[in-house]
């Protein structure tokens, strides 16, 4: 009869970690270049109301951002505590409209400026006369396109 003996002291091979810095790297280089950093500080509380007829805008970069509300509690003693208008990273009036919607009109190709649409994200508590004089001096400016932000109702 032939004798098994038990190999002693014979363990399973150790996994190679060489190639773990080029995955590392690789996942480090994948997430630099598919994140997208955010345009603007917002310094407005918005709290966007609830509707039950919403579409998806389709491309974002084609979209002017508008955001009213109460500003945040750091910037209350410069800009006061009444509902106020941000384009961009700064408190403006209706009279800065034109020229916002300008500087983004031309980095954008002279193709797609049709399509160009302004969102505005309105907090739920301002009042709807703030709002239509956004809309009449967005209107003389040109911009036509516009659409309202605003969250899912739930039932």
């Amino acid at each position: 009869m032939a004798k098994f003996a038990r190999k002693r002291g014979k363990d399973s091979p150790a996994i190679s970690t060489a190639s773990l810095p080029d995955i590392i790297f690789m996942l480090l280089f994948f997430f630099m270049v598919v994140t997208v950093m955010r345009d603007a500080t917002i310094m407005v509380d918005v709290v966007t109301p609830k509707a039950t007829e919403l579409d998806k805008l389709e491309k974002k970069s084609l979209v002017n951002y508008i955001y009213v509300g109460k500003p945040k509690e750091k910037y209350q003693t410069k800009a006061g505590t009444n509902a106020r208008m941000q384009l961009g990273d700064k408190f403006a009036t209706l009279s800065d409209i034109p020229l916002f919607l300008e500087k983004h009109r031309t980095k954008i190709n002279e193709g797609q400026r049709g399509g160009i649409k302004t969102s505005l994200r309105v907090d739920e508590d301002v009042t709807m006369g703030i709002v239509s004089d956004i809309k009449t001096a967005l209107r003389k400016a040109g911009q036509l396109l516009i659409n309202y932000s605003a969250k899912p109702k739930t039932e």
